[in-house]
């Protein structure tokens, strides 16, 4: 005789989630007056989440996500590697963009440690690492 179980909702895929998590810290950080540059530069060295400006500031914006786990929170899986990859594709961005190539920049970290990122509560690192 089967098991009648109820159905169980299907999880977003870690795409859908991590959409999710950079809209999240899209509006979070145009709350904190940023304004949206673009969203998702692609480049062959790597990608960037957000591009942003604070005033005259271009903001390089890498959103984690991250489940609770004893290996650290979203901040700390932001690895050498990958924040090397950030600045080579924002390098990429700028000589792409030579109106904005002599405007102050800074890489920012917009985290979110959680099980679902609709209850997360967003950290923010300014200047979390840079050249």
């Amino acid at each position: 005789m089967p098991i009648n179980r109820p159905p169980v909702a299907p999880q977003p895929s870690r795409t859908a989630r991590g959409r999710e998590a950079e809209e999240k810290a899209r509006c979070f950080l145009e709350g904190s007056g940023l304004q949206l540059i673009t969203s998702n530069y692609h480049a062959p060295c790597g990608e960037i989440d957000l591009v942003m400006s604070d005033g005259d500031t271009i903001v390089f914006v890498e959103v984690r996500l991250r489940r609770p786990s004893r290996f650290g929170d979203a901040i700390e899986s932001v690895s050498a590697r990958k924040c090397a990859r950030i600045v080579a594709t924002a390098e990429h961005y700028l000589q792409r963009h030579p109106l904005l190539a002599n405007r102050p920049c800074r890489f920012d970290v917009v985290a979110f440690t959680g099980k679902d990122v609709v209850v997360a509560e967003p950290r923010w690192l300014q200047g979390a690492f840079g050249v």
